[in-house]
């Protein structure tokens, strides 16, 4: 596995957590309990996971705009991921990692399933680099 991994920008940052990954998008309105910081979608392979202080990485979220109010809500109730990345990101994360804080970052290159849930990564907002401890 590689050590260091080159992410582009999208709201700027620094983070050092646990991942918890999927290869699954998520649905922020339906998916997750913004209460507990966990996926709650019954068909999503994470169901039942929380992902509160730990780098959240999956491809993509799905579903209603208002998914960004739901990721405003984790960081309100104190259970939002430190950081997020993305193998694309969208507007319903973009936006919603915005009005949060929540450091955002996408892979350009590279492909996320690089990181696998457990493994401990470092975000150098300033260098746009992801580094695996």
């Amino acid at each position: 596995m590689k050590q260091s991994f080159r992410v582009r920008c999208i709201v700027e940052g620094n983070a050092r957590a646990t991942v918890l990954s999927t290869t699954q998008p998520i649905a922020f309105l339906k998916g997750v309990d913004p209460e507990k910081g966990t996926i709650i979608d019954s068909k999503h392979e994470l169901c039942g996971a929380s992902f509160a202080g730990k780098i959240l990485v999956f491809p993509n979220s799905v579903g209603s705009s208002v998914g960004a109010y739901v990721i405003y809500r984790l960081k309100r109730s104190g259970k939002a991921p430190k950081a997020i990345i993305n193998q694309n990101a969208d507007i319903i994360t973009a936006s919603g990692c915005a009005i949060a804080g929540i450091p955002l970052y996408d892979m350009t290159e590279d492909s996320i399933k690089e990181f696998k849930s457990g493994t401990r990564l470092v975000i150098d907002g300033l260098k746009s680099e992801v580094r695996v401890l």
